[in-house]
């Protein structure tokens, strides 16, 4: 079964946005590496990435959940179930986080933090992508 056969253009679009992203972080850890010695890159990069894995998961999860939730008749219960997965991904991402922190690598855990910020470039580039699928359409 394919993840992504579900999914909207709109998340498939995010997701390589995101990747893109996390992709431009380990580079970035790559760079610093050779200023400060403290960081590993491969460490740090493996972290990102396991962390926009993370994220890439989650919003899969969240679109499940919008369309769920869009389906009942009954607003409050709607609600409902998009709060109680709300509090699902954010337990989530804790246990990812102190199961990544319990390993004692400093490097991973800093990837992983940083990779945590992957979600935000495609969060505020949806309504450029938005619009694009809207030319689309019309066109």
């Amino acid at each position: 079964m394919n993840i992504f056969s579900n999914v909207s253009n709109t998340v498939r679009k995010m997701i390589l946005v995101m990747l893109v992203s996390a992709l431009v972080m380990a580079v970035g850890g790559g760079v610093a590496s050779m200023f400060i010695e403290v960081i590993e890159p491969i460490i740090f990069g493996i972290g990102v990435f396991l962390s926009t894995a993370v994220n890439i998961v989650k919003v899969i999860w969240l679109e499940r959940a919008v369309e769920t939730a869009s389906a009942m008749e009954d607003g409050q219960m709607a609600t409902n179930h998009v709060r109680k997965h709300y509090l699902l991904r954010f337990a989530f991402t804790a246990a990812v986080l102190v199961s990544i922190a319990i390993t004692h690598v400093p490097n991973l855990l800093w990837g992983a933090l940083f990779g945590l910020f992957t979600f935000h470039p495609a969060k505020y580039a949806l309504p450029i992508i938005i619009k694009g699928e809207e030319k689309e359409n019309t066109a």
